[in-house]
């Protein structure tokens, strides 16, 4: 499988034409049997395929990303079209008149946005069941959810349609779909990754990341967007998650974690429930409060699952989220120093496997429990945190994908990318192609040097 480095490479050095894989790709996007698109880009992908072309034809450098095909969840700006974030209520809405940051500064690394993708509507669930543009299904297995709010985002890439995609991720959006379509999600530290012209959900945890099949990869997109450099190391200090992050687990998970890192310690975050019933209470409160106004106006043609629990959040009393505020701020105090002497934090990404389409549920505590709602069970407390993780597949060719969360202290990304190329390099994480996956990208066949 070609990485984005390699496909690059051979862009700028004119073995490979960044309008011929446009092409190719554009007419495997339409016949798209996964629900992960909402509108193909054919004109601006054209466009931005003949640019690079021409510079690479000029003698120019188009960048680390150069004709490299990405595409971005429903709520990334990009100008000349509305942002709609996943609804029919902003389908005729003005259109943007810049490209969201992250996309801008894609594009100036010479990369080529494809599409946009299927979501939960306003990034409000963690499965991409959307009323009106219809529920993504998980590559490796067409019943099964591919997981959300970024639902497309991860199926176009876990396909092999495109070689990466962002996503957003408010309480686990990119690392729910990461887990169960068998790939790399990074969740960065909070405000660490750009997001003007990016539609919120809630400003409080709300951040982008991309989707892709190595760590590699991963740590290249991440360079272009933060515009820092990733750091080499090879010695960590690894800690366990326990309590709550040992439950609801699954046993290839925990005996993934403790064959990394058997002698590690184990260690508790203090007053998990509370923090998830925090984030809760304020995702629903900002929620609310930015779609009140909509809601007042067309509360009907609002998809009926995100409506209701907009209304009420919408309900909820400034004094309850005050004060859920204050106890994040005091919480993050306290967990930021009790991760402080450790590198890498271990912990499941979620608690199962791809639930059925045909009956969204998931057991949380023996129980069967709403996939909308808790398949985000161990990703949400570490969006309370604000520390960046990264969530890895667990290397099982054949069998349906699950994966784990790298937890890093604040700004930490380039400690979880060092630690995820040691396990991808000794065969414990990794991505394994869908049977009949599209592999479109490999399959390019390439120009004529020129001269």
């Amino acid at each position: 499988m070609r990485t984005i480095a390699q496909t690059a490479t051979a862009v700028r050095a004119g073995t490979l034409s960044a309008r011929a894989m446009v092409e190719e790709v554009l007419i495997a996007l339409v016949a798209d049997e996964h629900v992960a698109v909402t509108r193909v880009l054919h004109d601006r992908a054209r466009a931005e395929a003949d640019a690079v072309d021409a510079m690479v034809a000029a003698g120019r450098d188009p960048g680390p990303l150069a004709g490299v095909l990405y595409g971005v969840k429903d709520l990334f700006d990009l100008a000349g079209l509305p942002t709609t974030a996943g609804s029919t209520i902003y389908v005729d809405a003005a259109p943007a008149t810049s490209d969201a940051e992250t996309v801008a500064r894609l594009k100036a690394a010479g990369a080529i946005c494809l599409a946009t993708l299927n979501m939960d509507e306003f990034a409000y669930g963690f499965a991409t069941i959307n009323a009106a543009y219809g529920t993504t299904r998980n590559p490796h297995d067409s019943s099964r959810l591919a997981g959300g709010s970024s639902g497309g985002s991860a199926a176009v890439v876990a396909a092999g349609l495109l070689a990466f995609a962002l996503g957003s991720d408010t309480n686990g959006s990119i690392r729910v779909p990461a887990s169960l379509c068998g790939l790399y999600g990074l969740k960065p530290t909070h405000e660490g990754l750009p997001l003007g012209g990016v539609f919120p959900f809630a400003e409080s945890f709300d951040d982008i990341g991309p989707f892709t099949r190595s760590v590699e990869d991963m740590a290249l997109v991440w360079q272009v967007l933060a515009g820092r450099e990733p750091a080499s190391r090879s010695e960590f200090r690894i800690a366990r998650l326990g309590g709550r992050f040992r439950e609801n687990a699954q046993g290839e998970q925990l005996a993934a974690i403790d064959a990394i890192a058997p002698d590690a310690p184990l260690i508790e975050l203090p007053e998990i429930a509370r923090a998830r019933s925090a984030a809760f209470i304020i995702t629903a409160y900002e929620g609310g409060t930015l779609h009140r106004q909509a809601l007042a106006v067309n509360a009907m043609g609002f998809d009926p699952q995100v409506r209701d629990r907009l209304l009420a959040g919408a309900l909820l009393p400034d004094a309850l989220y005050e004060e859920a505020q204050a106890f994040r701020a005091e919480y993050r105090a306290r967990i930021e120093a009790l991760v402080a002497d450790y590198d890498v934090l271990l912990a499941p990404a979620t608690p199962t496997f791809a639930p059925p389409i045909a009956d969204p549920r998931i057991l949380i505590d023996g129980a069967p429990s709403p996939a909308r709602a808790d398949l985000g069970i161990h990703t949400q407390p570490i969006t309370f945190t604000a520390l960046p993780s990264l969530a890895v597949p667990l290397y099982r060719p054949g069998m349906l994908p699950i994966g784990l969360q790298l937890i890093g202290g604040p700004g930490r990304e380039p400690d979880l990318f060092a630690f995820a190329a040691m396990l991808e390099a000794n065969g414990t994480i990794g991505f394994s192609m869908p049977l009949g996956a599209a592999r479109i990208i490999d399959f390019t066949p390439p120009v004529a040097a020129r001269g």
